[in-house]
């Protein structure tokens, strides 16, 4: 096995850091460095990078085609004892589709204060209409998310 590949799987015990490989992949292929991961029990059953672009699919987030997946292996449409994992604050879009699924817990990297819902913006979860709000953990790997963010756009520019 080499080292990258023995490198990877000792990550793929840890859901954030299954993230990050997600979000490095996504960048591979030109999307904005998004990666998500969704665990149950502690395993992970979901992970995703963004697919916009490849998809020509503005829904094609991370945090939504992970949903979509954790919801297709567990066939059922509430997520209810499973925790998300993603790099970034989720948009207004996925914490209504996090809201839906029943996502227990949230976790995320980097604040997004232009995009972001959670602490920013809309701040949905702490919306009265909001059906079900998880537990929410931001800030955890944010330097490196950001790093990552503000590198591949400063490149585009």
């Amino acid at each position: 096995m080499n080292v990258a590949a023995a490198r990877e799987e000792k990550m793929a015990d840890d859901p954030m850091s299954v993230a990050f490989l997600e979000a490095h992949a996504a960048e591979a292929r030109s999307e904005a460095p998004i990666g998500a991961a969704i665990a149950r029990n502690g395993i992970v059953i979901a992970r995703a990078g963004n697919r916009t672009r490849a998809d020509a699919d503005p829904t094609a987030h991370a945090e939504m085609l992970a949903i979509r997946e954790a919801a297709r292996a567990l066939g059922n449409e509430r997520l209810v004892d499973c925790d998300l994992y993603v790099t970034l604050e989720p948009c207004a879009m996925c914490a209504g589709a996090i809201s839906h699924a029943r996502i227990r817990r949230l976790y995320f990297a980097a604040s997004d204060p232009k995009g972001g819902a959670v602490e920013h913006g809309p701040r949905f979860f702490a919306q009265p209409t909001c059906l079900h709000a998880p537990e929410i953990y931001g800030g955890i790997r944010e330097t490196e998310a950001a790093e990552m963010l503000q590198a591949f756009f400063r490149a585009r520019r």
